[in-house]
């Protein structure tokens, strides 16, 4: 693990180790790379998805599916693990993988998505208040709070989900929300773009 962003052999592993702000960086950074080729209309955004778009997203298009893969079990028919988690009474090996798995180790959702469950929880856009379902729109059920350099803790809270290699199975569940600092960097934390057309 010392090597793991510079060896070559971890080229097909979730990027680990990432604050929130560096997830957000980086979607910057993507956006202004994008534009930066000649010829490209400029009309892509990316960003960190919402919590709502994510778990639209890992639902892949199974409206009340418990988890990405659509049934109530952590395991298929013949008793294989259908993610990357912490199984059984913490025997982290159980599912064939000691800490995170190769991207696209395990079945895609229904839109062809990979590891909307277990190997590595990933940020969101939306910061965490529990009380957020009560001054949102169920529409679009999203708080985003800005938050500054001297604001207490509580308040640069950013939502987590999707659950990690680390993560009993209850946290694979399509519909858990959990939160971390965004100043925090983990090895059981990632994250995904997604791209937005904002015209030309």
């Amino acid at each position: 693990m010392q090597n793991y962003f510079s060896h070559p052999s971890n080229g097909k592993y979730p990027v680990v180790g990432v604050s929130w702000d560096q997830a957000q960086a980086f979607c910057h950074w993507r956006t202004a790379y994008y534009e930066s080729v000649p010829g490209l209309p400029k009309t892509q955004d990316y960003r960190l998805p919402t919590e709502a778009e994510w778990e639209y997203a890992a639902r892949g298009g199974r409206n009340s599916a418990q988890y990405p893969w659509g049934g109530p079990y952590i395991r298929d028919n013949k008793g294989c693990f259908m993610a990357n988690f912490k199984p059984m009474r913490g025997n982290y090996t159980e599912d064939g993988y000691l800490i995170p798995s190769q991207v696209a180790s395990f079945d895609p959702n229904d839109y062809g998505l990979f590891d909307m469950a277990g190997n590595v929880s990933e940020w969101t856009a939306t910061t965490y208040d529990q009380t957020a379902p009560t001054f949102t729109h169920d529409m679009n059920p999203s708080y985003d709070y800005k938050s500054k350099m001297n604001d207490p803790k509580i308040l640069k809270r950013k939502v987590i989900r999707g659950g990690s290699w680390k993560d009993v199975g209850a946290y694979l569940q399509c519909g858990i929300s959990d939160f971390e600092y965004q100043t925090k960097r983990s090895s059981t934390i990632g994250f995904r773009c997604v791209r937005s057309y904002i015209g030309e």
